[in-house]
């Protein structure tokens, strides 16, 4: 089977998708370790048995509701390229929003950075690999989460500490900059989403019966492990500025929301109260 035919075959079998181009092509370029230019100029090339056998297995497996991202253990954030498995979230282009604030926020000074609840480890790596002053602390639950983490930080070179914690059970020190992607998602929601979503870790996606349970504990919480004039930076869903917002005025002051591309409320902002900016 040439790569042309491998394509063809492919979008057929997941045309019901609406990123089967995209799905078929990542795949093919994954299995055969080539570039897409390559897929252009060499459609005639024959894969060999066992890349044809492995391109089949994938696309049964993508057919099943597999995100691609599980299938090549791989998924570009921030410009790099994270190794990925079913243990941690698929690490999502809004959340860059998240990333960039926050680099903007420190402005490249000496700083003191957690990134809870941070699974693949791609908010804090990312921000250790631009901010190559500052100290980055890496915190989850999941001892499974934690070991892609640990994976990502060698692939990368980024020198982070990683703890195993439940939110801040484990935390002992105070950072200027606490930074999350909690789980944010209805608990009722969940059976509703796509089979791909459905195919990641519930523990990172389920946020209790109105979505706010991380964030309640989070908020409660992180003034005692925020510096005098720390900042508390975190993903929200489209629909949760409000209650989020409510949720910090007791502790946090000078709230600032910010959007994602498609204009939706994707990042929360907030300083510790008690120090003017």
């Amino acid at each position: 089977m040439t790569i042309e035919e491998c394509i063809k075959q492919g979008i057929s079998q997941i045309r019901e998708k609406e990123d089967a181009y995209w799905i078929v092509h990542r795949l093919i370029t994954d299995i055969l370790q080539i570039d897409k230019a390559y897929i252009l100029t060499h459609p005639e090339q024959i894969l060999t048995k066992k890349q044809e056998e492995c391109f089949e297995k994938s696309m049964q497996k993508i057919k099943q509701g597999i995100p691609i991202q599980y299938i090549t253990n791989k998924q570009e954030f921030m410009g790099s390229c994270f190794y990925i498995n079913e243990n941690v979230l698929i690490p999502q282009p809004d959340t860059e929003i998240l990333v960039e604030e926050v680099l903007q926020l420190v402005n490249g000074k000496e700083t003191r950075i957690l990134d809870l609840c941070c699974g693949s480890g791609c908010i804090g790596i990312s921000l250790k690999n631009f901010l190559k002053k500052a100290t980055v602390h890496l915190s989850d639950i999941s001892p499974k989460a934690m070991e892609v983490a640990k994976k990502n930080a060698i692939l990368l070179n980024t020198d982070v500490q990683i703890i195993t914690s439940n939110l801040f059970e484990n935390i002992q020190e105070t950072y200027d900059i606490i930074v999350s992607n909690p789980p944010y998602i209805e608990t009722s929601t969940i059976p509703t989403l796509s089979q791909e979503v459905q195919n990641e870790p519930h523990i990172a996606l389920d946020g209790g019966k109105d979505g706010l349970t991380f964030y309640r504990k989070i908020i409660q919480e992180a003034p005692y492990y925020l510096t005098k004039n720390g900042y508390l930076c975190l993903e929200i869903g489209f629909h949760q500025k409000k209650a989020v917002t409510q949720l910090l005025q007791k502790n946090f002051e000078n709230v600032i929301t910010k959007q994602d591309l498609a204009g939706n409320d994707r990042v929360v902002i907030a300083k510790k109260k008690g120090e003017k900016i």
